[in-house]
């Protein structure tokens, strides 16, 4: 009954997740939103900046604007929409940060009107700084609409009369793209380079909460099942070593990470979270970018 249920369901959203932190916080924190299109997408793309900010006491929210209910090879839709809500509520604890799981059916999200009203009351109520989703070309449509819906969006949080049961923003943020791997139409631009190699394990910490994806669904998808260890803390190490591998550092990264940290250091930088700047929220200056991530030297 649950699945038929989940069905009928609208782009409302879940109530928000929020974890425990006894951390100071800075005198104006920096305040972070990250959409992605399923619970685990905004922890992958994102999760190590996040557990940077949560750290040093800023704000950073994850919203995920599908259930996750289909991505499993052996749970149905019902089943699977609750155990990926208890992984988000996990991996909130983890981070040290908020996530609200919007109840959109997984392999189902447009980019309506509904959903880009959602998108922008999300922005404006966490009056955000910075503002990070998935480009627009991908392989997931649900991935590429999530892109489509938050650029729509950009523009948008400042006009008064659009959303207007909402206090608009007075200022426009800077909106960033996750980093990916596709080239076409056009291959991703590692603009904002932040260095990882000591918050990886954290990050991964994080990552492995949502067990049913970095051991079940994605393994089964990439034929590698077999390979996942069943020891919790050797499997830990396996997805340590996958995620390594997927923020090693390529010569347009390590031109980028020479930008902001020098030469020098750019050298002992073994993984790093990069992202590109959109064209259509707020154009920062170096100086800028350095306020916005004060993880930079």
């Amino acid at each position: 009954m649950k699945k038929y249920i989940l069905l009928l369901w609208t782009c409302c959203s879940l109530p928000v997740l929020k974890a425990q932190s006894t951390k100071p916080e800075p005198s104006s924190p920096i305040r972070v939103i990250v959409f992605g299109a399923h619970p685990d997408d905004c922890d992958l793309g994102a999760g190590g900046v996040a557990t940077i900010y949560s750290s040093m006491g800023h704000k950073v929210k994850f919203v995920s604007l599908t259930n996750g209910d289909k991505g499993h090879q052996s749970m149905n839709e019902g089943e699977l929409y609750y155990r990926r809500l208890k992984e988000a509520k996990e991996a909130a604890k983890r981070f040290g940060i908020e996530y609200e799981v919007l109840k959109n059916n997984d392999g189902e999200l447009m980019p309506t009107l509904e959903n880009r009203l959602e998108v922008i009351r999300q922005i404006r109520k966490w009056n955000a700084d910075i503002v990070i989703a998935p480009r627009t070309n991908d392989y997931h449509p649900d991935h590429r609409n999530t892109g489509v819906i938050v650029q729509d969006a950009a523009y948008l949080v400042i006009v008064p009369n659009i959303a207007s049961n909402v206090t608009p923003l007075r200022k426009n943020p800077v909106f960033l793209y996750f980093r990916d791997r596709f080239q076409k139409p056009n291959p991703f631009r590692p603009d904002i380079a932040i260095d990882l190699t000591a918050a990886m394990p954290q990050k991964v910490y994080g990552l492995d909460a949502h067990v049913s994806q970095f051991y079940e669904w994605l393994p089964w998808t990439n034929q590698d099942l077999e390979n996942v260890p069943k020891d919790v803390n050797e499997r830990k190490k396996w997805l340590l070593a996958a995620m390594e591998k997927r923020s090693a550092v390529t010569p347009e990264i390590k031109v980028s990470l020479e930008k902001w940290y020098g030469k020098e250091n750019a050298e002992k930088v073994k993984q790093a979270e990069v992202f590109e700047i959109c064209e259509y929220g707020k154009q920062p200056t170096a100086e800028e970018i350095k306020k916005l991530f004060p993880m930079l030297p």
